[in-house]
């Protein structure tokens, strides 16, 4: 059951990566579909990675995986309506939602380990925050948010393999260099339309 959900969960987070990376080498009407495509697959993985995260106590990381939704459905929106902004009652539903599930899986982690001081912990806070800031940019359109993906990846993968979680360790580490690729790519549009 374990690599079933390794599959699931690493397959889809890898799909959306790469969807997400080909979408900055086209135009405007194939990025989006590409951009719907990389969220709907974000979306079809969170299950299994809610329950594997939690299955081994990593509290922050499942919360901030349901809490996400609404953030991943805001990408999914932009995606599919272009650039006008989003509803405003939307983004605070989004924004509640994800500091809420985050600051109930904080809570979580803090009783289940009397604090934080392990290593899991720290990989998760790190994974939280970049994940919280880049997938915000990226529902934003703002280039930026790729680093930050990076750094989640990198910090993902690291847990997966303390946790002997090996495919989805490995899985990160693809997602790492499609992440890489994507960030490469959306700098060289930007540097085109400066010239």
């Amino acid at each position: 059951m374990d690599l079933m959900l390794q599959l699931w969960s690493g397959l889809f987070d890898l799909f959306n990566k790469i969807f997400f990376a080909l979408a900055e080498r086209q135009g405007e009407k194939t990025k989006r579909l590409l951009r719907v495509c990389g969220w709907s697959a974000y979306l079809a993985g969170v299950p299994a990675w809610v329950v594997l995260l939690a299955g081994k106590h990593n509290w922050m990381a499942a919360s901030i995986e349901i809490g996400g939704v609404p953030a991943m459905l805001y990408g999914l929106y932009n995606a599919l309506n272009g650039p006008q902004p989003a509803h405003t009652g939307f983004d605070r539903c989004v924004t509640c939602s994800t500091y809420s599930f985050l600051i109930f899986g904080i809570g979580c982690s803090c009783y289940d380990f009397g604090g934080i001081h392990t290593l899991s912990q720290l990989l998760e806070i790190v994974m939280v925050a970049s994940y919280l800031a880049g997938g915000y940019s990226l529902a934003r359109n703002n280039l930026y948010g790729w680093p930050l993906f990076m750094l989640m990846s990198a910090s993902t993968s690291l847990l997966m393999f303390l946790q002997d979680q090996s495919f989805l360790a490995f899985q990160q580490l693809l997602s790492l260099g499609f992440v890489s690729y994507g960030f490469s790519l959306a700098l060289k549009a930007l540097r085109g339309k400066c010239l």
